[in-house]
């Protein structure tokens, strides 16, 4: 399939690129170092056209509602009664660059699952989405495969995605994604901006 140039009614998404990855938390992402200058690229590409999801984690374990609550059990240490708030917020680069109702919070592992996102995207009539971010082979695949389910050109920057299982992450660019090669693109950061163009 021939790559095309992306249209003007594309939005890049930046997933989890917050200092709840980034520094040494029970959820610490060490190649998030990695891959920011291309994230950092790609925001500057096209400001207005980025938003940032950001992982919102409970109160404790008993504020999460069902199977969540077994899961912030094992994960208790990133609960906002043990974790600072502040660590939810974005890694300092993007955090100076972030543009006012840029910002997408939410409570599950797909950007979709936070409320309006999706009317957000009819009502600017987004036909493109760009996913960079962390971690590859859980929020950014559950983002990316509802993005796919709702019909939408889907593009993975893959030298601006990042897991704390590097192994994880290669199996989503490396056999997951590419089994979805009609509905998934994966292309370099350079590649990308040489398609986004007015």
């Amino acid at each position: 399939m021939a790559t095309v140039p992306f249209s003007k009614k594309t939005l890049h998404v930046v997933i989890d690129m917050q200092r709840l990855f980034a520094e040494e938390t029970a959820w610490y992402t060490p190649a998030i170092a990695e891959i920011l200058p291309n994230v950092l690229a790609l925001c500057a590409a096209r400001p207005s056209d980025t938003v940032f999801a950001r992982f919102m984690v409970p109160r404790d374990p008993e504020s999460a509602k069902g199977r969540w609550k077994d899961y912030y059990r094992r994960w208790s240490a990133v609960t906002l009664d043990e974790l600072d708030v502040a660590m939810l917020d974005l890694v300092a680069p993007l955090a100076a660059i972030a543009q006012q109702g840029s910002l997408v919070d939410k409570e599950t592992y797909s950007v979709f699952g936070s409320p309006g996102f999706s009317e957000r995207l009819q009502a600017a009539g987004i036909d493109t989405m760009i996913f960079s971010g962390v971690e590859t082979d859980v929020c950014v695949y559950a983002s990316v495969l509802d993005a796919v389910d709702a019909g939408y050109r889907v593009v993975l920057a893959e030298d601006a995605l990042a897991s704390g299982d590097m192994k994880a992450h290669r199996v989503v660019v490396e056999n997951l994604a590419p089994r979805l090669s009609e509905q998934i693109e994966i292309l370099s950061t350079e590649a990308i901006l040489n398609l986004w163009r007015e």
